[in-house]
């Protein structure tokens, strides 16, 4: 067209003309499509340049000459102009604040250090503060009067934290903080609470990661919150109003440990809330500079455009925009960014506000969200920045603020699989594939910091799942049909977002991991990588406790380098890059095959344990501190590098499963891995100087299949993350071109900076205990909370149904309400959790790593002095995983081959060191002991210990030796289970119990009578104990004419206790009756004794409605918690007796010893009870009448016997009484004939003999007993 002018070399010619204002004002913007074409379909340069630059229409007059800079710049320049008018108007708005200068600047907003009550350190600038006392306090340097304003809070941990304003009369104590006094308020997501003066339910309950908004309205005198940009409602009115200059700042209250970002608009706030005004003022500039990356990003979309890919007849056939962009790109995006950095400098403190919020904005854009990324854009804007000498402090800037936006980004369902972090670990991976940029972030004082916040996930609260998970469904459920379906979408969506993170994760480390530092002297790549990982080990030592140390990290930083760690042990590191620099180590098999996989010869080594490393002598090991050892047990590192064995040498032949036998592990699949190199000797230890040391990384990539080879696990076990999202070579995963300084020479030998597999497996498992194991807790809690509410709501149902009374329906009706409600949260939560936890490549992970932990532990438990320098956490994460994993829902094999099919040598460790004396913590055989006890309630679990040859042969005597003050309990859950079905009133259907077992204790028993008989009198002592407790407990209640939940549940958990104890003095007395029948009655008055104590308490209560109070658990019925539960193993126990009394090789007496009594009242009313007690209705199983016949037959003899004895001490009471000196003083029924020595004190021989079972001193004068005499004959 004419108007446009003639094209000269592809520009058009002619002269720019940029309007007055006032020829703006009368020539509007508007947008044209298709007029002002040339021949070919391109609109003009001029109609370009106005679309770039948002220039109204035709205000770019035609241009006579190609375009050069300094048109552009004019175009700049009088922009420049317009904004800085705009400036003087926004500065009137910030009337009704007051800052103080701190020496950060007139116009900024810090913390007043003055006002710090406690202490607080400022942990990274900005403004990260951590409280390093019991309660810190402290108020900002700036104060508001009038207005509306606000500031955010970025939890970088979620406990109490008091977030809100005070006045300068509030006063910071050690007690007390924001919100505690008056004109001073709070809130506290922990708490749910807010606070002045008195603390009210508000609010929600806040997660690490939320951004909580902080805002104050003196117009209408009213404070509220937000979480993440959603409000959470006026949390204060009438609000007192100030005088100018002394105002409400802003101020919060931390306990010890807690952490926040403060941001009062240092930079650009993550939810802005409308009307609302940052404390600190934003650069002045910011308008500006966020105008030129718009106009930067318009570029870029033009140049999209002319490079989009199409066919020549669609470019001739499509009308086009705008002129070709190519000759103008490079020219204009200059000048732009020449202007961009002369503006970002203009002010102190712009370039830091700009980089957080337009410039990471701006390169979100151009790099695009969601795939398909724009690579080369991004590229070709990188190369422009870098081209300017402000640059590098810009991509600090933009580093650390993606690394912020990873900590907070949120899940969005419409939005996965590409939501939460996923856009910002995409962008900084691209960005970091440049060795400068590398460089630059690895040179940051905080790239430790910064890495973690990449590796940091958000949590969810309640509502957060809520909006993740509208519809929840579960089995048996009565909501809508579509829930079902609907929750099954969700599922599957959640699980591609976490996958998406989780892979941009793994490609993250893999660039730390192939960073090689420019410095001297040179390392290998992988150092920086474990650099980072050995300091966040040592940081978060004693994050397990209850009060962590200050500066831990958060849990899922600890959770996403765990999964990195797994993911490359197990499905392998990726192609190439990271085994290019370890090739030529020596290794011959698992090439292609992740680490835990890998079978044949195994490695591991133990220096690791040995080593005198800071970094590791803190750590607790199994036989005590790591100094103590080296004091009594001292070891040289040097002496053993590498260990070695040949996997499932610790097995029995014909129950072995390997990767070499035909059945493999449940984890893997056939592998043509050859395997004829297995050497003869199973274990061997590697020397120093020896040819190999850990075995390399690998050299591709893992695919480790999902199904067994012999077709009896169906699980789909294929949930692997794929590997990329971008099919384009130009835009796949790439190494680094790295620095020159960075290049050396490959060495036949690693050095002590490279990366190892079993340092990545050691430092796994301690992630796993400090991160994994609670979160695996939780969600065992969720599920066992799950399964209870089920019940809950289905027994509310039933009760419902049957129509009750009006009040009691009401009732009924709100009880229900709050069940359904528990049991969607809950719901919700296991769901998350195994969404999170327990896709199917981690538990297949998990399991290998199972395996491959228990075999460790074998075969060095043969070498003392290298087995009590292992971690504590290898054997703690081992137990814990191997839990979680058979708890995982839904399971990862089924529980028939969880044990059989790769993990029976778990069976192995855990029933040979349960009473391991090598193992001195308690706690840890305590845990060994109670997986036995968890594993034996299972009949599938049950069959693999009776299969087992260390269990069978170990077992039984290590339970009875264990048997103690400490692992009662669990040990007698054990034999519980091992007994069940065989005592009195117990059903005989549906029991788990094994003859086995029984019979190997009962043979243990008789072989054994020193051991058996110690067993005996703690079993005693303990059942007595815990009827005592019983019963003082029920008197405590009485007497406070009410019923606690705490003593409820104390009473209901030793009344459990004191059934179970019954039942194994029940099988003690059938299977080992000589132990009461045979020589010395000591044990038979003993059982007598006890017998009548608990028919006494059971018998004489005085309120008897008043005792079974207690046991009646919320929830059940009578039927399951009731007086039979202790009167029928008492019952047993005399029956027992009676029917091995007709052994004429037994002496003793029962009936003369419960006879002989000194309360024969309460003997008999303790057996009519036992007689008239309705056994029908307590007990599941059916008491047979001729059993109960039985005892009522001995009822009545011992009612004679003890009638007769009664008469004959009337009779003899006229005799001549006998001298009160040889009477025992303890027990007034025997002569005393046996003294202590040396202290010379009598009694008879039965009270001594039993009170040394307990204690060796005089119970006279607490002498030292050496030895005993009896009737002039020593006795030891």
């Amino acid at each position: 067209m004419a108007e446009d002018g003639q094209r000269i070399g592809g520009l058009t010619s002619g002269l720019a003309v940029i309007l007055t204002t006032e020829d703006q004002r009368d020539s509007p913007q508007k947008n044209h499509f298709i007029s002002f074409f040339d021949d070919f379909g391109y609109q003009s340069v001029e109609r370009t340049l106005e679309h770039i630059f948002q220039l109204p229409y035709k205000s770019v007059r035609p241009l006579p000459t190609p375009i050069e800079a300094s048109l552009i710049h004019s175009i700049l320049k009088n922009d420049i102009c317009k904004f800085r008018d705009n400036q003087d108007a926004a500065l009137h708005d910030r009337d009704g604040v007051c800052i103080t200068d701190s020496g950060c600047g007139p116009h900024n907003v810090t913390i007043d250090d003055a006002s710090i009550c406690g202490d607080i350190r400022i942990i990274k600038q900005p403004l990260i503060i951590e409280s390093q006392a019991m309660f810190s306090s402290v108020r900002a340097n700036a104060c508001v009067w009038k207005g509306k304003w606000m500031y955010e809070v970025i939890l970088e941990t979620s406990g109490i934290q008091q977030l809100g304003w005070a006045t300068l009369a509030c006063p910071f104590t050690e007690h007390k903080g924001v919100g505690d006094a008056e004109d001073s308020y709070a809130f506290d997501g922990r708490r749910v609470s807010k606070w002045n003066k008195e603390a009210e339910t508000y609010g929600q309950s806040w997660v690490v990661g939320d951004v909580i908004g902080c805002c104050i309205d003196l117009d209408r005198n009213e404070i509220s919150f937000y979480r993440n940009g959603l409000p959470l409602g006026v949390a204060f009115d009438n609000v007192r109003k100030m005088a100018p200059g002394l105002g409400y700042y802003p101020a919060i209250s931390l306990s010890q440990g807690e952490r926040c970002n403060l941001n009062f608009g240092a930079h650009p706030f993550k939810y802005p809330i409308q009307g609302f005004y940052p404390v600190q003022s934003p650069p002045t500039v910011n308008s500006l500079a966020t105008h030129l990356l718009q106009c930067l990003f318009r570029l870029l979309e033009l140049q999209r455009m002319e490079k989009a890919d199409s066919t020549s007849v669609e470019k001739l056939g499509r009308l086009k925009r705008f002129a070709p962009i190519k000759e103008l790109f490079q020219l204009i995006a200059h000048a732009i960014c020449e202007e961009f950095f002369c503006v970002v400098d203009m002010e102190l403190g712009s370039v830091e506000y700009v980089c957080w919020g337009p410039l990471v904005s701006f390169l979100m854009d151009a790099f695009r969200k969601q795939p398909p990324h724009d690579f080369e854009s991004l590229d070709g804007v990188i190369d422009l920045f870098l081209e300017f000498q402000g640059s590098r402090m810009m991509f600090q800037h933009v580093i650390s603020s993606l690394s912020c936006s990873c900590k907070i980004a949120t899940l969005v369902l419409t939005e996965c699989p590409y939501s939460g972090s996923y856009s910002y670990l995409a962008l900084v991976c691209h960005i970091l594939r440049r060795v400068e940029l590398m460089v630059l972030w690895w040179e940051l004082s905080d790239f430790e910091f910064l890495f973690e916040g990449f590796l940091s996930r958000k949590g969810l609260n309640k509502q957060d799942l809520q909006c993740l998970m509208p519809s929840v469904w579960w089995p048996g459920s009565c909501e809508d049909v579509s829930y079902e379906s609907s929750m099954m979408l969700t599922t599957t969506t959640l699980s591609g977002a976490i996958n998406k993170i989780e892979e941009m994760h793994r490609k993250l480390c893999c660039l730390v991991i192939l960073f090689i530092p420019p410095i001297t002297p040179l390392r290998l790549p992988g150092s920086v990588f474990m650099t980072f990982l050995q300091n966040l080990l040592l940081k978060n030592r004693g994050a397990d406790h209850n009060l962590p140390p200050p500066g831990v990290s958060s849990n899922s930083v600890i959770v996403s380098l765990y999964t990195v760690i797994l993911h490359f042990l197990s499905e392998g590191f990726p192609e190439g890059d990271i085994c290019r620099w370890i090739k030529g180590t020596g290794t011959k098999v698992g090439d292609d095959v992740g680490f835990l996989h890998r079978g044949g010869q195994r490695s591991f080594p133990v220096g690791f344990f040995l080593k005198n490393d800071p970094h590791r002598t803190d750590i607790s090991r199994l036989g005590g501190s790591f100094n103590h050892l080296l004091n009594s047990h001292p070891a040289n590192d040097g002496e053993t590098e590498l260990f070695e064995w040949e996997e499932g040498c610790m097995d029995d032949e014909e129950t072995k499963v390997t990767h070499s036998t035909r059945q493999k592990p449940c984890c893997c699949s056939s592998s043509d891995i050859d395997f004829t190199g297995i050497t003869k000797d199973p274990i061997q230890l590697r020397f120093k100087g020896s040819r190999a040391y850990c075995s390399p990384i690998p050299d591709r990539s893992a695919h480790v299949a999902a199904e067994c080879s012999t077709g009896s696990l169906n699980d789909d076990m294929i949930n692997k993350p794929s590997s990329s999202d971008q099919s384009e070579p130009e835009f796949s995963y790439r190494p680094l071109q790295h620095h020159p300084r960075s290049v050396t020479t490959r060495s036949s030998h690693l050095s002590s900076a490279t990366l190892r597999e079993e340092e990545l497996l050691d430092a796994m498992l301690l992630l796993y205990h400090m991160g994994l194991a609670p979160n695996f807790k939780q969600a065992s809690y969720y599920m066992s909370h799950q399964s209870q509410s089920i019940s809950l709501l289905e027994e509310t149902d039933k009760q419902i149904k049957e129509k009750a009374c009006i009040e009691q329906l009401k009732r009924l009706k709100e009880s229900r309400n709050v069940y359904r409600e528990e049991l969607i949260d809950c719901v919700r939560h296991c769901v998350w959790y195994r969404i999170s936890l327990s896709s199917q490549w981690k538990q297949r992970g998990m399991y290998a790593t199972c395996r491959w932990i228990v075999e460790l532990l074998l075969v060095l438990t043969k070498m003392d002095s290298l087995f009590i320098y292992i971690p504590e956490f290898y054997l703690e994460a081992l137990v814990d995983c191997f839990h979680a994993l058979r708890r995982s829902d839904p399971p990862f094999v089924p529980s028939t081959v969880f044990l059989k099919h790769g993990l029976a040598s778990f069976v192995t460790f855990i029933v040979t060191h349960f009473n391991d004396s090598r193992i001195s913590s308690a706690d840890l055989r305590d845990l060994l002991l109670q997986s036995i006890s968890v594993l034996l309630q299972y009949k599938d679990y049950l069959v693999a210990f009776e299969s087992n040859a260390a269990s069978v042969q170990t077992l039984p005597r290590a339970l009875l030796s264990a048997f103690d003050n400490r692992s009662w309990i669990p040990v007698t859950n054990i034999l519980l289970r091992l007994f069940k079905g065989s005592g009195f009133g117990s059903s005989k259907h549906g029991e788990l119990s094994s003859t086995l077992f029984q019979g190997l204790l009962r043979d243990t028993c008789i072989h054994d009578e020193a051991l058996f008989s110690a067993f005996l009198n703690r079993l005693f002592n303990t059942l007595s104990w815990t009827m005592t407790e019983f019963s003082v407990c029920v008197r405590e209640m009485q007497e406070k004419y009410q019923v606690l939940e705490l003593q409820q549940r104390k009473c209901i958990v030793i009344f459990d206790l004191s059934c179970n104890l019954a039942r194994v003095l029940e099988f003690c007395t059938h299977v080992i009756p000589q132990a009461f029948l045979a020589g010395s009655d000591m044990n038979l008055r003993r059982l007598t004794e006890l017998i009548v104590f608990i028919l006494n308490h059971e018998t004489s209560a005085a309120d008897a409605e008043f005792f079974d109070l207690p046991l009646r658990r919320l929830g059940q019925s009578q039927d399951k918690i009731n007086r039979g539960m202790i009167l029928a193993p008492l019952v047993g126990i005399i029956l027992n007796l009676l029917d091995a009394s007709l052994d004429p090789e037994f002496q003793n007496d029962l009936l003369a010893v419960f006879a002989s009594m000194d309360c024969p009242v309460t003997v008999q009313c303790g057996f009519q009870y036992l007689l008239e007690y309705n056994w029908a209705g307590s007990l599941r199983g059916n008491p047979c009448a001729t059993r109960l016949r039985q005892l009522e037959q001995f009822s009545g003899l011992l009612r004679s016997r003890t009638e007769s004895r009664e008469a004959k001490k009337i009779i003899s009471s006229g005799e001549t009484e006998e001298d009160d000196d040889d009477q025992c003083c303890i027990c007034y029924t025997s002569v005393a004939d046996a003294r202590f020595e040396p202290c010379s004190h009598a009694s008879c021989y039965s009270c001594i003999t039993r009170h040394l079972l307990n204690c060796q001193r005089c119970f006279f004068c607490n002498a030292i007993v050496l030895e005993v005499h009896r009737d002039d004959e020593k006795t030891l």
